[in-house]
């Protein structure tokens, strides 16, 4: 005998629960008891009839059904489970719906949770719509009032972008995939900058459509952003959810896509005296620079008509002075001239001296004991030289000059 244990029994009993389609998607109707709700904003309650009864869960914002009571009649949809921990049976729930709504709403409203939770409303994966659109996509009825209300307000408000329809059934059997396939072709198409879906006014049965699976997921899918205009402005469709922005009409939405050409020239207007005025601004106030600049200049600029002036009266006074120069160094280099021919040995030889050389080798004679007897010598008087030769040496006596002259010299002891 095999012997299992409590979590695992339960684990078993979810298993086969959850694997069973007919409880996975549940409707059942009911009356609430035991209603409590949590700090979080859950809903915990009991569904029953006279017959029956089933633990209820509602989880989440969903919990936040303030009109609900116990007592209330109720439609709920949701799915059939254990919760382990208590090995209790319960419905958790993600749609309550007071009972008598039509099945339509709640059909829209099961769906609608359930797409939520996959995150196709997320705000945050919304795209921002191009400013200046050259080529906008529609998906609508070509025979219907949208597309006459659309080109409508293009042809008045920015005439300068392009219109691509792919049209499509927007009402009835048919209208879903035609919806879908206009989307799809748009997309492949390229160079388109916004889509706009769009029908009038209706029924929620004839705006169902809108509201069906592949419709909200292929607006959810597309590569190009995606503007509703579905219905009037208190119908608001799963495709509205679904799209990059959501437009209350079909009008609105040709508006949301384009800018006004009228605002654009107003404002164009506006830039341009703004330039014009900044640009006369930004002239005046570099013009007052460049004359600041130029003033500045012209006072920092040298007196050269004075500086001229000053140059002639110093050229005036130079040529004086430098001419009383010349003429002093003049006199100077004479005076020294015949200071240095009244040094000059020519003189001394003027007055009866004479220098005596070795002819040798030209040494100037000035002792005795310099030649030798009979040794040549040259002999340099005032008007030239002659030659002689040495006869004899007497030292220590000085042989007096001719005519009783005396100074000092050199003489030639040898009779010339």
């Amino acid at each position: 005998m095999q012997i299992y244990p409590v979590a695992q029994v339960v684990r078993y009993l979810k298993s086969i629960l959850e694997a069973d389609s007919f409880i996975r998607d549940l409707w059942i109707s009911g009356e609430v008891s035991n209603l409590s709700r949590s700090m979080a904003g859950h809903l915990y309650f009991t569904l029953k009839d006279k017959d029956g009864q089933i633990r209820c869960v509602f989880f989440g914002e969903n919990g936040l059904n303030l009109w609900l009571i116990n007592g209330s009649a109720v439609v709920a949809h949701g799915r059939v489970s254990v919760y382990e921990a208590q090995g209790t049976l319960q419905l958790y729930v993600d749609v309550l719906q007071p009972e008598g709504t039509g099945i339509l709403h709640l059909q829209l409203e099961e769906l609608r949770a359930r797409l939520e939770k996959e995150g196709l409303f997320d705000e945050s994966r919304k795209r921002p719509l191009p400013v200046f659109p050259r080529r906008i996509g529609l998906v609508t009825s070509p025979t219907g009032a949208a597309l006459k209300d659309i080109v409508k307000v293009l042809t008045q408000r920015y005439p300068l972008a392009e219109l691509i329809l792919a049209p499509s059934q927007v009402q009835g059997d048919g209208a879903a995939q035609g919806i879908v396939e206009g989307l799809r072709q748009l997309n492949l198409l390229g160079g388109i900058d916004v889509i706009i879906v769009a029908r009038g006014g209706g029924s929620l049965e004839e705006l169902w459509a809108f509201n069906e699976e592949p419709v909200v997921r292929a607006i959810h899918s597309s590569r190009i952003p995606v503007v509703t205009g579905v219905g009037h402005e208190t119908d608001v469709t799963l495709s509205d959810l679904a799209a990059d922005f959501r437009a209350p009409t079909p009008s609105a939405a040709a508006m949301a896509v384009t800018p006004d050409c009228a605002d654009l020239a107003r404002r164009l207007a506006s830039l341009r005296q703004d330039l014009l005025l900044r640009t006369k601004s930004g002239i005046s106030q570099a013009s007052a620079t460049l004359e600041r600049a130029v003033t500045d200049l012209h006072r920092a600029l040298p007196d050269i008509a004075a500086r001229r002036q000053r140059v002639d009266d110093i050229s005036r006074n130079l040529l004086p002075s430098f001419v009383n120069l010349l003429k002093l160094k003049g006199e100077r280099l004479r005076a020294l001239s015949l200071q240095l021919e009244s040094l000059s040995p020519l003189q001394t030889l003027h007055r009866g001296y004479a220098i005596v050389r070795r002819s040798r080798d030209g040494q100037v004679v000035s002792l005795v004991s310099q030649v030798s007897p009979g040794e040549a010598i040259q002999v340099q008087v005032s008007d030239g030289a002659f030659g002689s030769r040495v006869s004899g040496r007497a030292s220590g006596r000085r042989v007096a000059p001719p005519g009783g002259a005396t100074g000092h010299g050199v003489q030639s002891l040898l009779p010339l």
